[in-house]
C-alpha cells in the first residue's frame, strides 16, 4: 500500500478534524492551518502540528493559496487535503499544488474545470445522452432577453456555486433584474466568477445525489444515493441514505449514469453527482460537485466505506479497494446539520456565545463538530454547527433515533434549528415521504405554528421550578438547605420570575432534604429533586419524571430545555447593573431611527446617500455574515441623515450603520 509521510489539511471546523482521523488511522502525520479568532479551536489541536495562517478575513487565510503552499512546503508536506468549501474546487489551488511537487487529494484540474463550471458541465454530460432541463446562458443583459424563451418559474444559479449560495427562484419579470444582479455578485463574492445561468425549475423536485469515487487505474463505482430534498434556501439541512423515493430500477439506471459520467471525464477522487428527480421518477443531470460533500457520512453509515481513507489512498496510487459489486446498502442513515440560526427569522445565522453545550451519545450515533464545549460561534465563517448523524435498521427507527439524539443536544445562548428539525422528522409529510426541495418554504407558516405548539405541550411549570432551583443554587439539599440559600427573612420565600414574557410569584413552603413544596398561582407542587450536575436536573413534579438542563448568561437571562424546547426565564428579584450591557438596543436590527447590522459582518453594498427619502422596507444596505448576504431595510419613512460606514467596513451589532431623521 502507497501513503503519504505527512499531509496539510486545508480546511477548518469539523471536517479539518474528520480528514485528520482518517489520515491518522493509516498512520499519516497531519498539519493543520487556522486564523488568529481560531486559536484555540479543536481542529488547530488535533494535528501533529498547526500553523496560523492570518487574522481573519478569508481572502488572507482560507482562501490565501500562497500561504498555505508556503506552510505546506516547510512543513515538508507530500499532499494536501483541501475538505470542501474554500479552495476545494479551485483549479488554480490544484496547479499550485502540482508547481510546488505536493500532491493534491482530489480530482484532476481537467475534471474540476469542467465540473466545476455548472455551463461547462451541462455541455459535457449533454454530449453523453445524460438528460437534464432547458437552460441558457450568457451575461446579464443577454440573460435578461434570454429568459423570455422559458416560461416562469426560473432557476437563476452561479455557473460556479455550490452549497446552497449563488441561486435564486424567480416566479415573475418584476423579480429578475435584482435577482440577476444579486445572484451575480453574490458568484463574484463567493466563488470569483460572476457569470450565472438560467434553467426551467422543475416543479415538486427531488434532489437525489449519487456518490462516486474513482481512482487512476481506470476505475469508477458508485456508493449508491442520498435524498436531500429538505431544504432551506437551497440548502440541505437534513440528508438520508438510501431514499426511499426510488426504485430499484431507477436507483440503478442513476447509479449507472453517475458512473458513465465519472469514467466519461476519467475522474479519480471522490465526487457527487447531484439530480432533479419529478414527480414520474425522470431524473434530470443537475451539477457535479468534484469534492467530498458535507452529507458524505450518511453514506458512509449505510456502506461502511471511510470516503476520506478511500480518497487518501486514491490519491496515493492505489487502485479503489472494492469493486462495484461488493459494496451494498446496510440500514437506514440520516444526518441533520445543526446551525446556529434562527428558524422564526427565516433562519437568519445567530452568532453569538454558548452558555451551555452537551452532545447526544448512544448506540448509532455519530456527531461531526468543530467545537467540543460552548464557545462563541463567530460571524466570520458558515453557522453550521456540526452534522449529527444516526443509523437505524430502517427509516423509522433512524428517524426515531434522531429525534431523541436532537432532543439529548444541548445548545443554549444562541438560537439553533434543532426544534425545527424536530418538527421536520415529526411532520406527517417527512414521516409518509410526500416532499419535494419546497418544503420548507412551502411549509413556513404551519412549521412556526408547530415550533410554539411543541412549547405549549410541555407543562409550564416544569422548565419554571427547574430553574427555580437553579437560580437559588440548589444542587444537593440534603447539605444544601433551601433557607441558606434565601435568608431568614419570610417574604424572601417569594420568588418574583419573568418566565417566557409573564411574571409569576412562586411560594417555597417547605423543604424537607430533596423534597420541596412550592406554589405557582395558588396551585402546590411536590418537587422531588433525584439530581442535578453541570446545569442537567432529574426531578419529578407531582410523581411525574423529566430532566431539564439550564443556564445562563451574564445579563441573568436564563436557558432552560425540556424535551428539546428552550424555555427562557429571569429572576425579576436581582438586579443586573444595565449600564454595563448599553449600546446593544439595535441588536435585532432596529431602533427608533438607527439601523443596525443584525451581527457583526461585512458591508458589501449601500443603496442610498445621505439626504434621500427612503420608505419603510426599502432595502438600504447589504451586510455579508456568515457566508450570506443579509439585506436591511428601513425601519420606518424618513430622510438619510447620515452613513457611518463604506463598502467593505467590518461592522459590529452594536454601531448604527445609519441613522435616519
Amino acid at each position: 500500500m502507497k501513503l503519504f509521510k505527512k499531509i496539510l489539511v486545508a480546511n477548518r471546523g469539523e471536517i479539518a478534524i474528520r480528514i485528520v482521523k482518517s489520515a491518522k488511522a493509516l498512520g499519516i502525520k497531519t498539519v493543520t492551518i487556522y486564523s488568529e479568532v481560531e486559536a484555540n479551536a479543536p481542529h488547530v489541536r488535533c494535528g501533529d502540528e498547526s500553523h496560523c495562517i492570518g487574522k481573519v478575513e478569508l481572502h488572507d487565510t482560507y482562501l490565501n493559496i500562497a500561504k498555505i503552499i508556503d506552510v505546506a512546503v516547510k512543513t515538508k508536506c507530500d499532499a494536501i487535503h483541501p475538505g470542501y468549501g474554500f479552495l476545494a474546487e479551485n483549479p488554480l489551488f490544484v496547479d499550485a499544488c502540482e508547481k510546488a511537487g505536493i500532491t493534491f487529494i482530489g480530482p484532476t484540474t481537467y475534471a474540476m474545470k469542467i465540473m466545476g463550471n455548472k455551463i461547462e458541465a451541462r455541455t459535457f454530460v449533454k454530449k453523453i445522452n445524460v438528460p437534464m432541463t432547458e437552460g441558457i446562458t450568457g451575461d446579464v443583459e443577454a440573460l435578461k432577453q434570454a429568459s423570455k424563451t422559458i416560461p416562469f418559474p426560473l432557476l437563476i444559479k452561479a455557473a460556479a456555486g455550490g452549497g446552497g449560495k449563488g441561486m435564486r427562484i424567480v416566479h415573475s419579470d418584476t423579480e429578475l433584474n435584482e435577482a440577476l444582479e444579486s445572484t451575480s455578485r453574490e458568484a463574484k463574492n463567493y466563488f470569483g466568477d460572476g457569470t450565472i445561468y438560467i434553467e426551467k425549475f422543475i416543479e415538486e423536485p427531488r434532489h437525489i445525489e449519487i456518490q462516486i469515487i474513482g481512482d487512476n487505474h481506470g476505475n469508477v463505482v458508485h456508493l449508491f444515493e442520498r435524498e436531500c430534498s429538505i431544504q432551506r434556501r437551497y440548502q440541505k439541512i437534513i440528508e438520508e441514505s438510501p431514499s426511499v423515493t426510488l426504485t430499484d430500477e431507477v436507483r440503478n439506471k442513476m447509479g449507472a449514469t453517475a458512473v458513465s459520467i465519472g469514467k466519461a471525464i476519467n475522474y479519480n477522487n471522490a465526487g457527487t453527482i447531484e439530480f432533479l428527480v419529478d414527480k414520474d421518477l425522470n431524473y434530470y443531470f443537475l451539477e457535479m460537485n468534484t469534492r467530498v460533500q458535507v452529507e458524505h457520512p450518511v453514506t458512509e453509515m449505510v456502506t461502511d466505506i471511510d470516503i476520506v481513507r478511500e480518497q487518501i489512498l486514491v490519491a496515493a496510487g492505489n487502485p479503489l479497494s472494492f469493486a462495484q459489486e461488493d459494496i451494498k446498502q446496510n440500514g437506514h442513515a440520516i444526518e441533520c446539520r445543526v446551525y446556529a440560526e434562527d428558524p422564526e427569522n427565516n433562519f437568519m445565522p445567530s452568532p453569538g456565545t454558548m452558555t451551555y453545550y452537551k452532545e447526544p451519545v448512544g448506540e448509532g450515533i455519530r456527531i461531526d463538530t468543530g467545537i467540543e464545549k460552548a464557545t462563541t460561534i463567530e460571524s466570520f465563517f458558515d453557522p453550521m454547527i456540526s452534522k449529527l448523524i444516526v443509523w437505524g435498521v430502517d427509516r423509522d427507527n433512524a428517524r426515531e433515533r434522531m429525534i431523541l439524539a436532537l432532543k439529548e443536544y444541548i445548545i443554549h445562548g444562541i438560537k439553533t434549528n434543532n426544534a425545527y428539525l424536530i418538527n421536520v422528522l415529526n411532520h406527517p409529510a417527512y414521516i409518509t415521504n410526500q416532499f419535494s426541495t419546497k418544503f420548507c418554504e412551502e411549509r413556513k407558516n404551519e412549521m412556526l405554528e408547530l415550533f410554539n405548539s411543541g412549547k405549549s405541550n410541555v407543562p409550564f411549570f416544569v422548565p419554571l421550578i427547574s430553574y427555580l432551583l437553579f437560580s437559588l443554587e440548589i444542587k444537593d439539599a440534603v447539605n444544601d438547605n433551601i433557607w441558606s440559600k434565601i435568608g431568614y427573612w419570610r417574604d424572601l420565600t417569594k420568588i418574583n420570575i419573568d418566565f417566557e414574557g409573564k411574571d409569576y410569584l412562586i411560594f417555597i413552603h417547605k423543604q424537607k432534604n430533596n423534597d420541596f413544596e412550592i406554589e405557582i398561582e395558588e396551585v402546590k407542587y411536590l418537587v422531588h429533586l433525584k439530581s442535578s450536575s453541570n446545569g442537567k436536573y432529574d426531578l419529578s413534579i407531582n410523581d411525574e419524571d423529566y430532566i431539564t438542563y439550564v443556564s445562563k448568561e451574564v445579563k441573568g437571562n436564563a436557558f432552560i430545555t425540556v424535551d428539546g424546547s428552550i424555555f427562557h426565564a429571569i429572576r425579576k428579584d436581582i438586579l443586573i447593573k444595565e449600564d454595563i450591557f448599553s449600546g446593544a438596543g439595535g441588536m435585532m436590527g432596529e431602533d427608533s431611527n438607527n439601523v443596525f447590522s443584525p451581527m457583526p459582518g461585512k458591508v458589501i453594498k449601500i443603496n442610498v446617500n445621505e439626504g434621500d427619502e427612503v420608505k419603510k422596507g426599502q432595502n438600504i444596505i447589504v451586510v455579508e455574515a456568515m457566508k450570506m448576504e443579509n439585506h436591511i431595510m428601513s425601519t420606518k419613512d424618513g430622510k438619510v441623515v447620515k452613513i457611518n460606514v463604506a463598502v467593505g467596513d467590518m461592522v459590529v451589532s452594536q454601531n448604527p450603520l445609519i441613522i435616519l431623521e
